[in-house]
């Protein structure tokens, strides 16, 4: 018999439920994938014990998911000015290669004019790792019984993308596809753009990177460059834990790949990668030695493991 869940678990998903639905309603707008998520989360909640307890264990994913969903409702830009040509030339001052007597170009600018298809095809395919194959792997750690590593990890990957969106807010800032197309003027609404990961879809005729990217509402959101945390923090996890050593490798490789795509492709400076990768460092390490040390949050921390570890 299927056990259902109680009368407080089963207000807290219906309230949950409908505290985002609503409020995605009135200042975003449902997409089709919206209903999808919502039904399969309440499906999920209630058709066994062995479900719920995932779908509670995936809590973490999808409030970073809404979140941000929701920074649509006021983009980093009203908030404070955008850095567009301050960040390009300090790019430029502190990684710039020399192209001539005078002439001196960012990286970006530089692989801009200097590209293969080869590098392209890997470029695609680290990039579209990003947020997929941390989840991967969170799931193998979730259903390999590793509960309480999935839950550190499935926890510090929310807290990075929390700091890394309050960053976006504090210092909202220009990708080097944005210089490249439209200059040092920030120009609000402006959609997203492939940039150099267009060679992909053009090479495979997905197109697949331009359908992520022409739903980018907001494209001043480029340090730190969380593309560059996501697999780290995974990785960290993967040797934290005694993972497989094939866990560590695929992961360390993709990490390696996604850095140098961010900047091969112009979605980001060296030093969006470089404030992406502290991101994750800070958030692994205020995670681990400071609010795993605070006796509250070690004892929800607990209560939350026991929750998804029952039997």
């Amino acid at each position: 018999m299927t056990k259902l869940p109680t009368l407080k678990e089963a207000l807290w998903c219906a309230g949950a439920l409908a505290l985002w639905l609503v409020v995605t309603a009135l200042f975003i707008g449902f997409r089709p994938e919206h209903v999808v998520l919502a039904v399969l989360i309440f499906a999920l909640f209630f058709v066994s014990g062995v479900t719920r307890r995932l779908t509670i264990a995936l809590v973490p994913f999808f409030i970073f998911g809404i979140s941000y969903d929701w920074m649509n409702i006021v983009p980093n830009y009203m908030v404070n000015p955008v850095d567009v040509e301050g960040l390009y030339n300090t790019e430029k001052s502190l990684f710039g290669i020399a192209a001539g007597e005078a002439l001196r170009l960012t990286p970006n600018e530089f692989f801009a004019l200097h590209n293969c298809a080869a590098m392209d095809f890997m470029a695609g395919i680290f990039y579209l790792c990003w947020v997929p194959l941390p989840i991967i792997y969170g799931l193998w750690l979730y259903f390999s019984h590793h509960r309480e590593a999935y839950l550190h990890f499935a926890i510090v990957f929310l807290f990075v993308n929390l700091l890394g969106f309050t960053i976006y807010y504090i210092h909202p800032a220009a990708p080097p596809w944005y210089v490249a197309s439209h200059g040092f003027e920030a120009i609000p609404g402006t959609p997203g753009e492939v940039a150099g990961l267009g060679r992909f879809d053009e090479m495979t005729g997905l197109g697949i990177f331009d359908a992520l990217y022409a739903r980018n509402a907001n494209v001043f959101a480029a340090m730190p460059s969380l593309h560059s945390a996501y697999t780290l923090v995974a990785f960290l996890y993967a040797v934290r834990s005694h993972s497989p050593i094939g866990w560590k490798v695929v992961l360390g490789i993709v990490t390696l790949g996604i850095w140098f795509t961010a900047v091969y492709s112009s979605h980001h400076y060296i030093l969006d990668v470089l404030a992406g990768i502290c991101t994750a460092l800070a958030g692994f390490v205020i995670f681990e030695y400071g609010l795993m040390k605070i006796p509250a949050f070690a004892r929800f921390m607990a209560s939350y493991r026991s929750y998804i570890s029952r039997s």
